[in-house]
């Protein structure tokens, strides 16, 4: 069975595949329906994230090399419902996120990475955080700005 996974730089010796961590757990997304994935893509790329590539995959190689890897395979079936905060996690990032530079730069500096996509070594991931706790500043100007931001959701 296909499921479709988000890869970043896909095709290239920096490819990298959209990961999560949650509770200490590395877990990558594995999207039954392409327009799930698709849309879950745009919403990281609204949070300047590189545009991620969909990538249609065999599930049992998926989860084979998530196992091989340390990483959680987590299976998003069509028309998914989250029941809790991490499970919403499943179909919309998280609001805080790590710094995506530090790939890239393992990848162009050949080193191996904390979680390649294809365990060789030369393909590095992006990974992304949530804290639970809300992001405040001392700035008026900006703190009324975050405001109507959230607002918009």
């Amino acid at each position: 069975m296909p499921v479709h996974v988000l890869l970043f730089d896909a095709g290239s010796d920096s490819e990298g595949i959209h990961s999560l961590e949650v509770s200490g757990r590395t877990v990558v997304l594995l999207f039954e329906d392409r327009d799930d994935a698709e849309r879950y893509a745009g919403l990281l790329e609204a949070q300047d994230f590189p545009m991620p590539t969909v990538d249609e995959i065999d599930r049992d190689e998926m989860e084979r090399f998530c196992s091989q890897a340390g990483y959680e395979a987590r299976f998003v079936p069509a028309g998914f419902l989250p029941q809790s905060a991490e499970d919403r996690l499943m179909i919309a990032p998280p609001e805080q996120n790590l710094d995506i530079s530090d790939w890239k730069d393992q990848a162009e500096a050949g080193v191996r990475g904390q979680s390649p996509a294809s365990g060789d070594g030369t393909e590095a991931e992006e990974r992304q955080t949530r804290t639970g706790e809300p992001i405040t500043s001392t700035d008026p100007a900006l703190e009324a700005f975050r405001r109507q931001l959230e607002g918009l959701l």
